[in-house]
């Protein structure tokens, strides 16, 4: 089945774990999110806080340590398990999580993997089938450079069939007339109604560009400049790996609200992170040396 456009990724991921999930789905039902709060973002924690509310369904979490997961722990939490969420490259620490293994992992314990990718797009390669997972979410307004509004959602070719999408409309039966409504096969399920078409062309022409310069371009520009952010903070201010993953970098201090609000005065947006109590600069290909330099000179008096 073809990746398929949504409106924004939330609706994406909701449409995503109510799959089978509402009164009468299978039972016992058993999700494990694999970041604790302090990796991952609320868009991938609500879904689940809901599901075991309304629903019972057990949640399982899993901890974590600078933004990394351990397998062993990952191959006990996934025992009987139903749904296994994990992000690709966490947000907290820009550390990339290995998708295909933890994937094998849920797979061979019978549990079906959403992978929450919506920091990968646009800045590191993406092979959604290489990673073997069964949902893919991801946005169109981060690293690919889009307009708000636009999204991704890819389900494995097959696994549709057992998905009760979260909302129905006319788009997503097979007659719209009928007196006893069928979804339809394929991606078509997933569409509700009409959702306005100016996000996606912004979308279109923002990947059309992105591919013009090239994954590969844009993935050595962004580790050059953080590599070069990196060398200017100390080992115990860093708290993302020093070898680079990926243009995410999270740098400890003292306040990061202060901190926010002082660079945002000198023509710097960095943001605060709720845990750990720091904050992350993003680093694109469109940034140069002179912007890195700039970061470093306003956070001279933190080190």
């Amino acid at each position: 089945m073809e990746p398929i456009d949504i409106r924004e990724t939330m609706p994406a991921l909701e449409s995503t774990v109510y799959c089978n999930w509402g009164a009468g789905g299978p039972s016992p039902r058993r999700v494990v999110d694999a970041a604790e709060s302090a990796l991952e973002h609320s868009a991938g924690i609500l879904p689940w806080q809901r599901l075991e509310r309304e629903y019972g369904v057990e949640v399982r979490v899993l901890e974590t340590e600078s933004g990394r997961l351990d397998l062993a722990a990952v191959k006990a939490a996934a025992e009987d398990a139903t749904l296994f969420c994990v992000s690709s490259l966490t947000w907290t620490h820009g550390t990339r999580l290995p998708v295909s293994e933890i994937v094998d992992i849920a797979h061979d314990a019978g549990a079906l993997v959403l992978v929450d990718a919506v920091q990968s797009p646009g800045q590191v390669p993406v092979d959604v089938q290489g990673w073997g997972a069964d949902f893919v979410v991801a946005a169109g307004h981060k690293w690919l450079l889009g307009p708000f509004g636009a999204g991704f959602l890819y389900v494995r070719d097959g696994v549709e069939t057992d998905c009760v999408p979260a909302a129905i409309g006319y788009r997503s039966v097979e007659d719209e007339n009928a007196g006893d409504y069928r979804y339809a096969a394929g991606a078509r399920r997933f569409e509700v109604g009409t959702a306005s078409p100016a996000p996606y062309a912004g979308l279109t022409e923002a990947i059309a560009v992105l591919e013009d310069v090239g994954i590969d371009t844009i993935q050595r520009r962004i580790e050059m400049l953080t590599d070069r952010l990196k060398a200017g903070v100390p080992d115990e201010r860093l708290l993302s790996p020093r070898e680079y993953e990926s243009g995410l970098v999270t740098i400890d201090v003292d306040d990061p609200e202060t901190t926010v609000e002082r660079l945002a005065d000198r023509g710097i947006v960095v943001r605060p992170l709720p845990t750990p109590d720091a904050i992350r600069a993003s680093v694109h290909a469109f940034n140069d040396r002179a912007d890195v330099d700039a970061v470093l000179e306003a956070l001279e008096n933190e080190f």
